[in-house]
């Protein structure tokens, strides 16, 4: 008897301390794990979360903070524990295998009409796997070129604007007229080279994943797709006019050199400025510059970050509801400057806090209507692909350890020997 009661008191505890579904009261809890980490970010996410727990009262929302550098493996994790919070913030980039394997509810016919009018059928196209649309996307930033303008300015150099900007030739040549005497005209920051160099290859029209008539996709490193690599690696090994040393750095680690005037310009997330606005030494005079175009113009690739609802997920309308709150336009914005980002909401990206020439906020909101689905999107198997095959590949191209022609055999052989599991 006495076993029994303890074993019925341990259930209970164990109902108690269930952090999702429904409470006796009726009351419905969802867990919100948010992915924000700048201050900015974090404080505004948890205010929309405590004004929609002020609104609603049947339907509560819990905020568990997450991070993005092991976001993938605690998701999956979860998800085959059947732990997974109920709506789960994440990059598109990421949401492929978690969508064809059943863990992401399909949010076509859960989404408000005027969310899905707002945001664009091109940003659409990240989160849409088969027939079902599995996130939303709503935040998205290009990569620009942070420049030094007393610099630029001193060189006699034509400044790029979004209507005229640097070809790739044109910028290696100003990068070359930048440098000497210990100084660099850039400095690439390529820890992570994969991404970069994929989505900047959309302005040459680079593809790189071919998706044949059987849907099966391949990797092809053609001509367009090695403007960019080969515009890199000649910066950094025949014109030195690209910092040798920050090749294996992180965007952050670049900055201290850029503030002290080692290098011209730096590409970077548009992200980045918060950290600039917080760090550069008084009287730093920085400018947002479009990256360079190619024959495909301005056009980059992004992997907006997105909102996802768990196929186990008791309570998808529910959870659906609180994205529809969270992405209003106005909540839009406030998320967006928080995390220094763009909007994709047609709405939200037109107002006029983000279209200030301050900070260049205005740059980055006349990119947005050139920003395209990264190249790797829907490609199952793309994690494993970027990070046994194409980083290591990237990096030694780019130090200058192997030449374009064992970089295009390694992406091509082996890219299509790891991607061919996936698609069997």
């Amino acid at each position: 008897m006495r076993a029994r009661l303890l074993a019925l008191v341990l259930m209970l505890l164990l109902a108690g301390c269930s952090s999702g579904g429904t409470r006796d009261d009726g009351r419905i809890t969802l867990r919100f794990q948010s992915l924000a980490w700048q201050e900015e970010s974090v404080e505004a996410n948890k205010e929309l979360v405590k004004e929609w727990n002020a609104t609603h009262p049947d339907v509560r929302v819990e905020y568990v903070q997450g991070s993005w550098d092991s976001v993938h493996d605690q998701l999956l994790t979860a998800f085959e524990g059947g732990e997974a919070p109920d709506i789960i913030h994440d990059a598109s980039d990421d949401l492929a295998d978690f969508a064809y394997g059943g863990y992401l509810a399909d949010l076509t016919d859960l989404l408000p009409a005027r969310l899905k009018s707002d945001i664009p059928q091109r940003s659409w196209e990240t989160t849409t796997f088969g027939d079902g649309i599995y996130g939303v996307p709503f935040l998205q930033e290009p990569r620009v070129l942070i420049a030094n303008a007393k610099w630029l300015k001193r060189s006699g150099v034509r400044i790029p604007t979004p209507e005229k900007p640097w070809s790739w030739a044109e910028f290696r040549r100003i990068t070359e007229q930048l440098s000497g005497r210990g100084k660099y005209g850039i400095a690439w920051p390529l820890k992570e080279p994969v991404s970069a160099t994929l989505n900047l290859s959309l302005s040459t029209g680079g593809q790189l994943f071919h998706r044949g008539a059987d849907g099966k996709v391949t990797v092809r490193f053609e001509a367009a797709d090695q403007v960019v690599p080969r515009t890199i690696h000649a910066q950094a090994g025949t014109d030195r006019s690209a910092s040798p040393t920050t090749l294996g750095s992180g965007g952050s680690d670049t900055l201290p050199g850029f503030f002290g005037g080692r290098y011209a310009m730096v590409p970077l997330g548009f992200s980045y400025r918060q950290q600039i606005v917080q760090q550069a030494p008084k009287g730093f005079d920085w400018q947002v510059l479009p990256a360079p175009a190619g024959a495909g113009g301005l056009t980059q690739g992004v992997s907006p970050q997105t909102l996802s609802v768990a196929e186990d997920s008791p309570h998808k309308k529910e959870a659906a509801a609180f994205i529809d709150f969270l992405l209003r336009p106005k909540n839009m914005v406030r998320l967006a400057l928080g995390d220094w980002m763009l909007p994709t909401g047609d709405r939200a990206l037109n107002d006029p806090a983000l279209r200030t020439p301050e900070h260049g906020w205005a740059t980055g909101t006349a990119l947005a209507a050139h920003l395209r689905p990264a190249p790797a999107q829907t490609v199952r198997g793309y994690p494993e692909w970027k990070d046994k095959v194409a980083t290591p590949a990237l990096q030694e191209y780019y130090s200058g350890a192997i030449g374009i022609r064992e970089l295009r055999e390694r992406l091509e052989e082996d890219g299509n020997l790891v991607l061919a599991r996936y698609q069997r």
